[in-house]
């Protein structure tokens, strides 16, 4: 996955961004990495404010597994860029809305090369030639990271109705970028259906 490179300073100084680094599995900044090492136990609730006691669902000994770590990060990578939005804002007003800048705020840190209507590459999968088209996130990154975050939003509290990662704008989003990028790059993201197996005579 790539959800993040190393370009856009002007864009993540607008956001309070110091320096941003690549995450196989999502999505982190400097500030927020040296964050979460130095405060791993601390839990962002809805209320935007932070608590050192251990989760009470998990057990202390326990732990925990790499999709919950990505998970941790990402709540709190996305609770930071609320604190540093233009004004503030709370975690419990944040709506579809402010989902969708955000996704389209990570594509300035993106990896994959989603050709335009007019590139001669359009919809050919392995090009032979760079040309200037631009990067994106890929759609099988933001639609992770959507899964986590909508995760971690009722883990903290919130209501399965009032999320706003599970809005009907956010899963319409995420399937035009699907659709659009399948297209530009030529590849398909349809599941292949396993086919059954032959009957026995």
């Amino acid at each position: 996955m790539d959800l993040m490179g190393n370009q856009g300073d002007s864009s993540s100084s607008m956001y309070g961004y110091t320096a941003l680094e690549a995450s196989p599995f999502g999505i982190m900044t400097a500030a927020t990495t040296a964050t979460a090492a130095a405060t791993s136990p601390t839990v962002v609730g809805l209320g935007g404010s932070g608590t050192n006691e251990p989760s009470p669902t998990r057990p202390v000994s326990a732990l925990p597994s790499r999709y919950e770590n990505q998970k941790r990060r990402d709540w709190n990578t996305f609770s930071q860029y609320l604190r540093n939005h233009r004004p503030p804002l709370p975690m419990t007003l944040c709506s579809a809305a402010h989902v969708l800048e955000f996704l389209r705020y990570l594509d300035q840190f993106g990896k994959t090369k989603v050709h335009n209507h007019n590139c001669p590459y359009f919809g050919i999968p392995n090009p032979p030639a760079p040309c200037p088209c631009p990067l994106r996130q890929a759609w099988g990154s933001l639609d992770a990271l959507v899964g986590r975050l909508r995760a971690a939003y009722e883990e903290h509290g919130g209501r399965p109705e009032n999320n706003p990662f599970g809005a009907r704008a956010v899963r319409l989003y995420l399937r035009e970028v699907r659709d659009y990028q399948a297209k530009a790059r030529g590849v398909s993201y349809e599941k292949k259906r396993k086919k059954p197996p032959p009957k026995q005579k």
